[in-house]
């Protein structure tokens, strides 16, 4: 079994450990027919999320017409978080070969924690419903040190390897939130490219990508 040269592994969660676009979609188009919008196909709702739920909103709100008031903005955000909050774990599931990455991970004794801009309180919700939250000593969620310490701030990567112990660390994502955030905090970063990139791949500007989650920890001893 390979051990990766890495004490701490920190992960991102929407579009890296699970496909949560088949959630996210309707929760957007839900929000979005509330004010007469057309629904966005998933997708395209794909391209949205990254920073979240106010920043896939905005997305969403642009690419379908436009932005609107603060107060209406305001409601339908509130509209959009109770759905998805509702309906967080109906279709969304981990991706293939995840769980196994995870498992040999912390057998080789890599110490894991999950830093994504998900709301803390639907984050472990959903890593609850999934049976995942065991696999991890960290759960950082975009509200938990404030909103303006997420990700791409390095604060929350800091925090979660405190909290790990100590050590060499590892950040994986998906977008340029997870990119910076990383580069920002002096740790290397794995791009998952299945995930929900904001820009092409070609221009994330990680140290490494694996496509497969097969393929990961040979990604990770790579670096």
């Amino acid at each position: 079994m390979s051990k990766i040269p890495f004490d701490i592994v920190l992960f991102d969660l929407d579009g890296t450990l699970v496909d949560s676009a088949r959630d996210l979609c309707p929760a957007v188009n839900h929000a979005l027919t509330r004010i007469g919008r057309d629904p966005v196909s998933e997708d395209t709702s794909r391209t949205l999320i990254g920073g979240g739920t106010d920043m896939m909103l905005t997305r969403a709100l642009e690419a379908t017409g436009g932005m609107i008031g603060d107060d209406e903005y305001r409601e339908l955000s509130q509209t959009l978080i109770e759905f998805y909050w509702d309906n967080l774990a109906v279709n969304t599931v981990p991706y293939a070969g995840c769980e196994e990455a995870l498992t040999q991970l912390r057998e080789t004794g890599v110490t894991l924690a999950v830093c994504t801009n998900k709301s803390e309180k639907p984050a472990r919700e959903l890593l609850d419903a999934l049976g995942m939250t065991d696999h991890f000593s960290a759960i950082y969620g975009g509200d938990t040190l404030g909103r303006e310490n997420a990700k791409p701030a390095p604060d929350m990567l800091h925090a979660a390897i405190a909290d790990c112990g100590g050590g060499r660390a590892l950040m994986v994502g998906d977008t340029t939130y997870d990119v910076r955030a990383a580069r920002s905090a002096s740790v290397p970063v794995l791009t998952f490219t299945n995930g929900y990139a904001d820009v092409p791949h070609s221009e994330l500007g990680s140290d490494g990508h694996f496509l497969t989650w097969h393929a990961f920890i040979d990604a990770a001893c790579s670096l």
